[in-house]
This record gives structure tokens, sequence and C-alpha cells, in this order.
């Protein structure tokens, strides 16, 4: 047969995909044991989904024994302003440049089945389509597959987009020649272990998910520490403070995908504006957005940390406003913010 790879990859670029890696995946799987030794520490936090799929994590194979072959696909997101630079502005909100557009799941599910037909109509086989929210590993495959490597922040770092890929990959049961791993690497260069304002990192290469602010806004249900509500800033959704900070950033450039791109609403959105959403005001702001998955109420409870980290003022009538609030976890951080503006103990 006709070596696929150059049709598939002409095809995925014409889907608006930037990058295109296969990976062969009868491969060794060292990232297996880091996944384990992760789990085995308990630095998965609550994500306990992740341990419960663990044997099917622990490789490609484990989640489809058909599988053979995997396409790797990768689309840029590069933002078009310095995310590190919103983080000064203590009166608005800063949200992860991968949140500030259209969700990326609904967007690359959509070509990857498309891409995913296209490979079965000309080669054969068959075919399974992933973006995140399956059990696959999809940073160690994009790596095996060449897109790039595993950042000592442990998200993919590429020579072209430095930290701003979203991945998809399509799994098929074919044998497709592998391409070549991505040699490259992170050196000596500590910028996005020192940057990180919680410390999440217990080592290079390894992160303590707990620690961290995008897991805590985001998977973490409960009120959060108090050391973490502070360092937390104004940053009202993930963080951004590791992949903005890494230097192959100046390869990057802005995504090219119009849905990926920063809405104007949650550009430099104002804190009180958020803290007087109630569910239906939520909901038509973020829609097809991801940040709407995590609910009002979680999303009110990062808000009322970053106003009490504002030192203004003016905002503690916003989070009066939610002392009396029938979830307990808002309530508690309303009069957490209250308490830090009127002591002036938040950075």
């Amino acid at each position: 047969m006709k070596d696929p790879r150059p049709a598939l990859r002409d095809r995925a670029l014409a889907l608006g995909f930037d990058a295109c890696g296969f990976a062969a995946i009868a491969e060794a799987w060292p990232a297996a044991a880091r996944l384990e030794a992760f789990v085995g520490s308990g630095r998965h936090g609550d994500m306990t989904w992740i341990e419960t799929t663990l044997p099917r994590r622990a490789h490609p194979s484990g989640l489809w024994p058909q599988a053979r072959s995997a396409l790797v696909l990768g689309m840029n997101y590069g933002p078009d302003v310095d995310p590190l630079a919103q983080l000064a502005m203590r009166s608005q909100a800063a949200i992860s440049v991968y949140a500030q557009g259209d969700d990326y799941h609904d967007l690359i599910k959509g070509r990857l089945k498309t891409l995913a037909g296209f490979l079965v109509s000309r080669f054969g086989g068959e075919v399974k389509v992933f973006v995140d929210t399956a059990p696959l590993m999809e940073k160690p495959l994009a790596e095996a597959a060449g897109l790039g490597w595993q950042g000592k922040h442990t998200n993919l770092v590429s020579r072209a987009f430095g930290s701003w890929l979203f991945l998809g990959s399509i799994l098929t049961s074919l044998e497709l020649e592998a391409d070549a791993p991505d040699p490259g690497g992170c050196g000596s260069c500590h910028a996005c272990l020192d940057v990180c304002p919680t410390k999440a990192f217990v080592a290079p290469y390894q992160l303590d998910a707990r620690r961290c602010l995008s897991y805590l806004s985001i998977e973490f249900a409960g009120p959060w520490p108090e050391p973490f509500r502070a360092a937390m800033g104004n940053r009202v959704y993930g963080c951004d403070d590791c992949l903005a900070v890494c230097p192959w950033n100046k390869f990057a450039s802005l995504a090219h995908e119009q849905r990926l791109r920063a809405r104007d609403s949650l550009r430099q959105p104002d804190l009180a504006d958020f803290a007087a959403l109630d569910d239906q005001g939520f909901r038509a702001l973020f829609a097809k957005s991801p940040i709407k998955r995590i609910g009002l109420n979680r999303f009110l409870r990062n808000v009322l940390y970053a106003i009490g980290n504002s030192g203004d003022p003016a905002l503690a009538r916003a989070a009066r406003a939610h002392l009396n609030s029938p979830d307990p976890v808002v309530a508690d951080a309303a009069l957490w913010a209250i308490n830090a503006l009127s002591k002036g103990t938040a950075i």
C-alpha cells in the first residue's frame, strides 16, 4: 500500500489542523510508570476518574486493543496578548487562554471525525477518535508522534507553536509508519517551575495537581485551603503562568481559527460583572464555552476569591451579595473576600 501519511497530512492541514504526526502503538510507553507514580502519591487530588481508569490509561492498546497506529493532530490556539499582563489588572478577571473562545472539544472532534472518515474511505481499517475526554494520554502520544515534547511543566512544547497546541488523536487498526520523535527539550531552563504561584511542581516534569490553580479552579469543588486563595490573584478559571513564560513561545503565532480566539466579553472582564451573574446569565455568557461545565456556584467561588485579592474596597458590595448564598462554599468565599479586603491581607 502506498504510504498514506502525505495524503493524511494534506487533508489534516486543509481541515485547519496545524500539526499532524504518526505514532506506533506497539512502542514502549514510559508514561504509564509516571502516571502510576502520580496516582500512587495522591497527586491527582479528587480526580478519581484517573485512578479508576488507570488500566486503560496505562497504554493506548488498553483503551482499544485493535489499535496499531495513531494520528496525533495539533491545533494552534496562540493568544494575541501576553496572558501574564492580565494578572496586574486586579479588579478584572484573568481567564485561561484556552477558555476565552469556544470549547475546543466540539471544534476539534468534528474535524477529527471528518479526517477519520477520509482515512477509512481511502485506506480502509477501523478508527476511533479522541479529544481529551477519554482515558488516552495524548501528550506522551503527541511526543511519540513528533509534535513536540513534554516540558518541565508536563505540558507539550512545540518548536513551532510553543505551549499553545490543542491535541486530538485518531487511533487506527492500520499499520502506519511512525514519525521520529522530536529530540528537543527544555535544557537547563526552569522558568515554568519558578513562575508557578503555588509551587505546584514537586520536581521538573512532576506536578502535584492539588496545588495547581487550574485543578483548584476547575476540577476541585470545595472550599480552597486559605494560602491558595491568596495565591490565585485574579485567576477565575485556570492558570497559564507556566505556559506563558516558556521561552519557546517566541516562535508561537496567533490562532488562525477565529472560534479559538478570545471573545471580546472575556478579554478584560470586570469581577463585579461576574459576581452579579445568576444562573441564566452565566449560561448565556458562557454558551459554547468550557467554562460552563463547572457551573455557576464553582465559578462564583473563584470570582469571590479574586475579589478578595483585588485590593479594591468597592468590590466588597459585590461580595456581600453572596453572604447568604444557599451554597456554603460560595457563602464562605464571600466572607473570606470581605475579610481579605477589610484587612488588606490579600496579595
